[in-house]
């Protein structure tokens, strides 16, 4: 493992004023994004959509560092006949690659889950760095009640991405590094913060034990937001309050980056908190976005398919409002 380069990696990923766009969604997922515009999801769509995206500029040049794909992606090539990892790479950005297989039922513990993908992953990572993937991210999902999450399923998922991402640096990959409290529920702000509290202590501790470089990771965490159900929604100024607070608390500031998902946010909402975060808070990481639907939303309505040019309009937009959240510079009369 060369940590130097780990590091030069996770930096540039997470850079002032870049962030990072996820296209990673299956080919389940990406079928009902397009169910939205009336679209069937082929090899040729979803490369069409994709490639529109990665060859939109100033975006991909300057507000992007890095991109998650999936399987399918990483080996595909674009119109052209060019490979879409040199489209990306062109632009400026790292290529990267989402190498869980999925969430699954947790025998014994009703409506938790576990994400699984161990098996055989090193010698798929070993592949996924011929092909040219630098980076690579696995999700673990923490559902949130009144007794959920039990320790149990914290453990287990800790466990697992510890495990992944000592494969990842082995491999000479960062690991993205993704515990995501779910924002599904009826529960209040304050649960959601002692739950990431709680999974974040338990990952630190299992990375630490699994010898994995935390100068060589990327952390991609949920906010700390109240559940979409909440009667009592926190604003943007909680938000921030409480989300830093808990990542102050847990995690070390060896860490390069820290990218939030979305999490069910909409655009405008994922875009205001990570603002608030930045310019009212003295961090020790550089702060920014890891988004999939709150980047791609306004692009795929405007794209319907075949309006390049309009859809690469709307995500140059939201990468830029993005960018400027990332450096606490954004406000909302931007948005007009």
């Amino acid at each position: 493992m060369n940590l130097e380069k780990l590091n030069t990696v996770a930096n540039q990923m997470t850079a002032p004023g870049t962030g990072i766009l996820a296209a990673d969604e299956s080919a389940g997922t990406i079928q009902k994004r397009f169910d939205q515009i009336g679209l069937k999801s082929t090899e040729i769509s979803r490369r069409d959509w994709r490639e529109m995206l990665f060859r939109t500029e100033p975006a991909m040049t300057d507000y992007i560092g890095g991109v998650i794909l999936f399987d399918e992606t990483l080996r595909q090539q674009a119109a052209d006949g060019s490979k879409l990892v040199d489209v990306i790479t062109a632009a400026g950005a790292v290529p990267g690659i989402k190498v869980d297989t999925g969430a699954q039922g947790m025998a014994g513990f009703a409506g938790e889950k576990t994400t699984a993908g161990l098996d055989g992953l090193r010698v798929r990572m070993q592949e996924y760095y011929q092909l040219g993937a630098r980076f690579a991210k696995w999700r673990a999902v923490i559902d949130v009640d009144a007794h959920r999450p039990s320790a149990a399923c914290v453990t287990a998922n800790c466990h697992a991405l510890a495990r992944y991402a000592a494969i990842c640096q082995e491999a000479q990959i960062v690991p993205i590094v993704e515990p995501e409290v779910l924002m599904d529920g009826d529960h209040s702000v304050e649960r959601c913060a002692e739950v990431t509290n709680w999974t974040l202590k338990h990952l630190f501790m299992e990375l630490y034990m699994h010898n994995v470089a935390l100068e060589g990771i990327v952390l991609k965490p949920n906010m700390v937001v109240s559940g979409n159900k909440c009667s009592r929604q926190a604003c943007i100024d909680e938000v921030a309050e409480k989300t830093v607070t808990v990542l102050k608390a847990m995690v070390p500031a060896s860490v390069p980056g820290i990218a939030f998902l979305s999490g069910g946010q909409s655009d405008i909402q994922a875009t205001a908190h990570l603002n608030a975060m930045n310019a009212g808070y003295e961090l020790p990481w550089n702060l920014t976005f890891s988004y999939g639907r709150a980047l791609q939303a306004a692009p795929l309505a405007a794209w319907s398919g075949n309006d390049v040019a309009a859809g690469q309009t709307a995500f140059a937009h939201r990468a830029k409002m993005n960018s400027l959240a990332s450096l606490g510079q954004w406000n909302a009369a931007l948005e007009e």
